[in-house]
């Protein structure tokens, strides 16, 4: 584009004086959802010297800001995965047949909070959590019941677990190698993103150093004998669930991506080998234009980094692969039909920043649990912007706008200013140690909820448009009390026809490798084949490691 910018200024100026002295505007304050000044209009000089070739360029094209692949959706659409689990295996394996009968492309799986937290389903600390915010899943024959009658080697899965991620790789391993699956064949993600769950989501066992060294082994022993799988999604989501602005998310995800990375290379991974399988999980919030800039800053930045700063030759490791997920933080128990609306729009968001798979979430899930007819309504919503609204027919479609293009580039600059904090605490753990990330998310989730308090920002249903006497009429999953019973029961079963000795002798081998710092992956696979419990597992490892107690932050 061609501009007289003697001619362009002196347009400009003439348009605001005649909004000065005749343009009305409404007496709020025009921020992003995070707090970010939005300017009344957008031109070229907003675009900050922009090279189009060296800051945006093709798709499929370093730096990526317009996506990973040369033709995106017009080659191949999204995969539409819908987060799923609860109750026991047999009720998510249900859920799972009916989700593929349906149409998606990809399972999701969601485990309880016992599960997540490396404990068997009869641990004392368990009772009246087992299935109720996911599927319980306590050894080898709990995920034989979840994956029945579906061949993992046809599938793509995603599992969202972490201090415990090894030990469920292993238990989806030890299912596929009994279904006769070839290892080589199968396809998915584990997030297994520990450093964030210092950050924000909290659900640990063992102190920071012996989790990243998990990360690690599973890094390499899934780079040589799993290589379609993702063995970590480095996740913002959780990070922005905790509160924190778009660009806090962005910048804390890549830090903690860089420090996986700088890790596997102090293991003596080959840079180019391992990180072309790192992949990343986002969330997309309701600030419809802030995240789509979010999502084409965090390529454009991780390209960069991994070219420049880790020397990367080979493409694929300077691409960011992503799943997005619509905000859980979001929704609203008040009118939750409106959610269907929010989800619709951060889905869109997610399409339009070019993510390689979608989760939308289901209008109940404040409530419960979702539905099965939440689900599918979620499931529709992503289908309906795949095949009717025209936003899959070209690539990239809101590039070139000078609000997109100026957003985009101010979530850099204020990543890059995060990223500099972080190097001078010494890098993400200790930074983590030192309280920072916390404090700062801290900080700006107080800052949202005084907007909110003061109506500066709005939540229809919740502050404002509100219904005094309101009736929720939508149907409500409830789990019940026997699930727990049964999950205890089986897992007895297991215990008793288990050979106790192999049992034994796995759990000691794992506590000795661990102790000289070998790979644990075939160790815990050895222990899986021998059905020793996640619980027990986790525990002979706790006895090498220790458990993390987090600092108090002020």
């Amino acid at each position: 584009m061609n501009i007289d910018q003697k001619k362009f200024s002196e347009e400009k100026q003439r348009w605001l004086d005649r909004v000065k002295s005749n343009g009305r505007a409404r007496e709020t304050v025009f921020t992003t959802v995070s707090g970010e000044p939005i300017e009344m209009l957008y031109t070229p000089d907003d675009m900050g010297g922009m090279d189009y070739i060296r800051d945006i360029g093709f798709p499929g094209e370093f730096p990526y800001t317009r996506g990973i692949h040369p033709t995106m959706f017009r080659g191949k659409l999204w995969t539409m995965r819908q987060f799923a689990g609860f109750g026991t295996p047999e009720d998510t394996n249900e859920r799972y047949h009916y989700l593929l009968e349906h149409g998606q492309t990809g399972l999701s799986v969601a485990f309880d909070l016992p599960t997540l937290m490396g404990r068997d389903a009869d641990d004392a600390h368990a009772e009246g959590e087992v299935g109720i915010c996911g599927v319980a899943v306590s050894s080898l024959a709990d995920m034989e019941i979840l994956f029945k009658g579906i061949n993992l080697g046809e599938i793509s899965t995603s599992m969202t677990i972490n201090a415990p991620a090894a030990m469920v790789m292993a238990f989806y391993l030890a299912v596929a190698e009994k279904q006769g699956v070839d290892f080589k064949k199968l396809r998915g993600t584990i997030q297994a993103d520990i450093l964030k769950e210092y950050i924000a989501q909290k659900e640990w066992i063992y102190p920071p150093e012996p989790s990243m060294k998990l990360i690690i082994d599973m890094f390499e022993y899934m780079n040589k004998e799993v290589p379609q799988w993702n063995p970590i999604s480095v996740s913002g989501y959780h990070i922005r669930e905790a509160g924190s602005t778009a660009a806090q998310e962005l910048a804390f995800t890549l830090a903690d991506g860089f420090s996986y990375v700088e890790h596997g290379i102090e293991r003596g991974l080959n840079v180019d080998e391992f990180v072309p399988r790192i992949s990343f999980f986002f969330n997309s919030h309701i600030d419809f234009f802030e995240e789509i800039a979010k999502f084409r800053a965090a390529r454009r930045i991780w390209a960069k980094r991994m070219r420049n700063k880790y020397g990367a030759k080979n493409p694929k490791s300077w691409t960011l692969r992503f799943h997005t997920q619509t905000a859980g933080c979001s929704l609203t128990a008040q009118q939750p039909e409106n959610n269907i609306v929010r989800t619709a729009f951060e889905a869109l968001a997610g399409v339009l920043g070019g993510t390689q798979s979608l989760h939308t979430n289901s209008m109940d899930e404040t409530l419960a649990l979702p539905s099965e007819k939440a689900v599918k309504i979620a499931l529709r919503t992503q289908q309906i912007i795949a095949h009717e609204t025209g936003v899959a027919n070209t690539i990239d479609p809101l590039a070139g706008s000078y609000f997109v293009e100026a957003l985009t580039n101010k979530m850099e600059e204020e990543a890059e200013q995060y990223f500099e904090k972080i190097d001078a605490l010494g890098g993400v753990i200790p930074a983590i140690e030192a309280g920072f990330f916390q404090r700062e998310i801290a900080e700006a989730a107080y800052r949202y909820q005084r907007e909110l308090d003061e109506k500066q920002k709005s939540i229809v249903g919740v502050n404002d448009f509100v219904e005094e006497e309101e009736k929720i009429e939508i149907p409500i999953l409830v789990i019940s009390p026997e699930v727990e019973i049964k999950q205890r029961k089986r897992l007895a079963e297991v215990r008793q026809s288990r050979s106790q000795a192999d049992a034994e002798r796995t759990m000691s081998e794992l506590r000795l490798a661990a102790a000289d710092n070998k790979n644990l992956m075939p160790y815990l696979l050895a222990c899986t084949r021998a059905y020793v419990t996640l619980g027990e597992m986790c525990n002979a490892l706790a006895e090498v490691y220790g458990v993390y107690e987090e600092p108090a932050v002020f």
